[in-house]
């Protein structure tokens, strides 16, 4: 019985309502097939537009074995790349971001246009096509400021998505924001575990002392259940729609996605010690409304974000092994704040630099436990951990579907 299968069966055969089987969150050839069966064949939010201001600019992110480079063109479109040279297949950008007006591959100095294709070679002879050697594109898609790749050979369609989404987000302008601050930690467990404790708050009010200064606890605000029967939570809606702004649930059938308005605590309008807008400037007109709460979109594998008023933060969850994971948060204000005036970092990045190092610790602790031979899949609370059993139901139904479609190429390279 092959790895696929082995998990197949056990997908199958697992009971509703249960943590998963230990190999799934420590097993290192069952890491190598959610890569396959997620990360290599999904979009994947990597960036945002911000990140590339002006032509020239450039990104490079590793995705398991898939090495790539962002780009802003002469023509201003941004783009992605393998950073693989096609001579020799040295990575052409060692960096982790610059400005280069071409791509120069350190080792030949072969040269690529900042759109991939090649341009200059020595010692080639005369019959050399360099219009064959160009690097090779990855698909690559900009929805309101954020950008998404897919390092499949045949992308699946990001329409609904964009459509989705692109409402909600407008009224927040990030292309025309800025970053204030980006960090990266490592969270010593796998991603599914990651993506677990971010989806309930059952843990919270033991764990998040600052989260819980502004945000509910309530399971109708994290979860996928019980919105409907919140007065508080219509209330919201409303409040949210009579200013212009997208608000209602909304889920994609196969659970990949959602994306709903949600309240703060009473009288909190950002995510600070005080509860008070951490930045005076508002993202855009229809955000200067008092009481909008958070925006939240979660898009499965790579990333939750919370759109507020004043400023917005995304998270993208990045896989380094089957026990390590990258989690990159980064905060972003409208582009003509000035820090120090109009903002104080500090303030800004209080609560959620707290809350992700005490996630951290608790996914940690997770994951030590989960590698005992004593761990056997327990039961998670219907009342606070519908979210969670929605992203493992998401996982164990897109998981059967595609270890079952034995035919389907995986991703470029598979």
């Amino acid at each position: 019985m092959t790895i696929r299968q082995k998990m197949l069966e056990e997908l199958k055969n697992r009971r509703d309502g249960f943590t998963l089987a230990r190999p799934f969150y420590t097993d290192p050839d069952y890491f190598r097939v959610d890569m396959e069966n997620f990360y290599y064949r999904d979009w994947l939010f990597v960036a945002h537009d911000c990140e590339l201001p002006r032509p020239g600019n450039y990104l490079t992110i590793q995705i398991g074995d898939y090495s790539v480079i962002l780009t802003r063109g002469r023509d201003k479109v941004i783009r992605a790349l393998h950073n693989s040279c096609r001579h020799r297949g040295s990575r052409v950008c060692a960096n982790e971001k610059g400005t280069t007006a071409k791509l120069v591959c350190p080792y030949h100095q072969w040269t690529y246009d900042l759109d991939g294709s090649l341009q200059y070679v020595r010692h080639m002879g005369e019959d050399f096509d360099k219009a064959q050697y160009g690097l090779k594109p990855v698909h690559c898609e900009s929805i309101e400021g954020y950008i998404f790749i897919c390092l499949a050979e045949h992308a699946p369609d990001i329409a609904p998505l964009r459509d989705t989404i692109a409402p909600y987000i407008a009224p927040h302008n990030i292309r025309e924001t800025k970053v204030a601050f980006k960090s990266s930690i490592v969270e010593k467990g796998n991603w599914k575990l990651v993506w677990e404790n971010n989806r309930e708050c059952y843990h919270c009010a033991a764990n998040h002392p600052e989260l819980c200064r502004t945000y509910p606890e309530a399971a109708s605000v994290t979860g996928v259940q019980g919105m409907a029967d919140d007065p508080e939570i219509q209330a919201h809606w409303a409040h949210c729609e009579a200013a212009g702004l997208e608000a209602k649930f909304f889920i994609n059938p196969d659970g990949q996605f959602r994306i709903t308005r949600m309240p703060l605590i009473p009288g909190a309008e950002s995510y600070t010690m005080s509860g008070q807008r951490a930045v005076k400037k508002p993202m855009g007109p229809k955000t200067n409304v008092a009481g909008i709460g958070a925006l939240l979109l979660f898009h499965y594998p790579t990333t939750w974000n919370h759109f507020l008023g004043d400023h917005a933060i995304s998270f993208r969850v990045l896989p380094l092994g089957p026990e390590e994971t990258e989690v990159t948060t980064t905060w972003m204000v409208p582009k003509d704040a000035v820090e120090g005036i109009d903002y104080d970092l500090e303030e800004l990045t209080h609560v959620w630099t707290f809350t992700n190092d005490q996630d951290r610790q608790i996914v940690e602790e997770n994951a030590r436990g989960i590698r005992s031979p004593a761990y056997e899949p327990g039961p998670y609370c219907e009342e606070d951990e519908g979210g969670v059993m929605q992203f493992v139901e998401w996982y164990a139904n897109t998981s059967i579907s595609r270890l079952s479609d034995t035919a389907a190429p995986l991703s470029i390279v598979a």
